[in-house]
């Protein structure tokens, strides 16, 4: 048996084996080959494809670097010989707290009746005014590279980009796909926030928009009105199982769309639980097998990052970003069942100062590649490996009224 790296603290789960590069967004693992989309870094590194046929001397065969320094690539989805990689503007140094601004200053001339200064807006939003300055100038710019990219990786040593996809806004942020389309989340023109855009990649060389799918209250331009402020409501992610997708809409909670016509997608039922859980829906799930008659679904909310000290201090004791379990069995009437929430005293990370503590993401297997099982392999049973800041779970959801992490894995790394 071959000696293994014992330097993380984990439970359950051995560490093969370390390799430096810079943080990412998301990995996807194809054959022999691991796929890792970077978040912003020095470097304008877009994409690193590492060969793990022998995981423990995993090795870097090629790297896709950005030659767009206001632009990051921090996805990547791979079916057969194509990989599509995400183009999206960089954030400011408030990250998303910048999303709280439009909120901040309703509610200043609410209560002001007058315009708020730089100064007062600021201190709302707990930042100060030369992060305000950077937000307001960002938005007033013009961001002309967001969209996806694709490339042919038949020799993962040697990626060829074979097309390069516009859609508008601050570009694409999270999708999915399949040999057959892509399911797009971007900014588009005359929509608030993400939507929905599938596109036929049948020949990825010219992807070809199929359809849109919007929550109410999105489409401005064609006469709605949002019932929120800003884009707190919008597009994460949307995860396709048979003729369903299923859609994380950050502070909207969570909707499911019929895609059995895939040029016209229909909203058969949403649940948004925001408030009186602060942090957004990142992923939703149903679970392949009924459990006990009814059919379950699985979300995962998003830990924000505190911007200060006092903030840090704000959230101490409030409920964290966690696993929700829901009856989804008549999609007309979702009923929530339970929630998994790791407490502050688990683990000593979440008292270090700067860090991050709470729920990201689950695990979700790239879907299949055939319509007659796509996705149908997302989750093999009722077991959830789920990325959480400063560690990792595996959470099991057989007991959906009472989610416990299962004995398979607790890591903390």
């Amino acid at each position: 048996m071959r000696k293994t790296d014992t330097g993380a603290l984990a439970h359950n789960v051995r560490r093969l084996a370390h390799l430096d590069i810079p943080g990412a967004g998301q990995v996807t693992v194809a054959g022999h080959h691991a796929y890792v989309g970077h978040i912003p870094n020095k470097d304008r590194l877009g994409t690193t494809i590492i060969d793990v046929a022998d995981p423990y001397h995993p090795r870097v065969v090629a790297t896709v670097t950005l030659d767009d320094p206001d632009s990051h690539s921090h996805k990547v989805r791979v079916v057969g010989d194509v990989m599509i990689v995400n183009h999206e503007r960089n954030m400011t140094r408030i990250g998303r707290r910048a999303e709280q601004l439009p909120a901040a200053r309703a509610e200043l001339v609410a209560r002001l009746r007058r315009e708020p200064t730089a100064a007062e807006v600021a201190a709302k939003m707990g930042v100060s005014e030369q992060d305000l300055r950077a937000v307001e100038a960002a938005a007033a710019q013009r961001y002309a590279n967001g969209g996806f990219k694709v490339y042919d990786v038949a020799d993962p040593a040697r990626p060829k980009l074979i097309a390069y996809q516009k859609t508008g806004g601050i570009g694409v942020h999270r999708f999915a796909m399949d040999a057959r389309y892509a399911y797009i989340s971007t900014e588009i023109e005359g929509f608030i926030g993400n939507t929905l855009v599938i596109y036929d990649i049948a020949d990825p060389r010219r992807p070809s928009e199929v359809s849109r799918w919007w929550m109410p209250g999105q489409h401005i331009a064609g006469g709605e009105t949002p019932t929120w402020s800003g884009r707190r409501h919008r597009l994460h992610h949307a995860l396709r199982f048979g003729d369903e997708l299923w859609a994380s809409c950050w502070h909207g909670g969570f909707w499911i769309v019929d895609c059995a016509d895939i040029a016209r997608p229909r909203s058969l039922g949403s649940y948004n639980y925001h408030p009186p859980f602060p942090e957004p829906t990142h992923t939703v799930m149903p679970l392949p097998a009924r459990i006990g008659g009814r059919r379950i679904a699985v979300s995962i909310d998003e830990e924000d990052q505190a911007q200060s000290a006092s903030e840090e201090q704000a959230r101490r004791g409030r409920p964290h970003a966690g696993i929700a379990t829901f009856d989804v069995s008549d999609l007309s009437v979702i009923k929530p069942l339970g929630l998994f929430e790791v407490s502050e005293r688990d683990s000593p990370f979440a008292r270090m100062e700067g860090a991050r503590f709470g729920a990201h993401s689950p695990r979700t297997k790239p879907p299949c590649c055939t319509p007659s099982t796509r996705s149908a392999k997302q989750m093999a049973d009722s077991r959830q490996v789920s990325a959480w800041w400063s560690k990792q779970r595996c959470k099991c959801a057989r007991e959906s009224v009472h989610p416990t992490t299962s004995r398979k894995s607790r890591s903390r790394q």
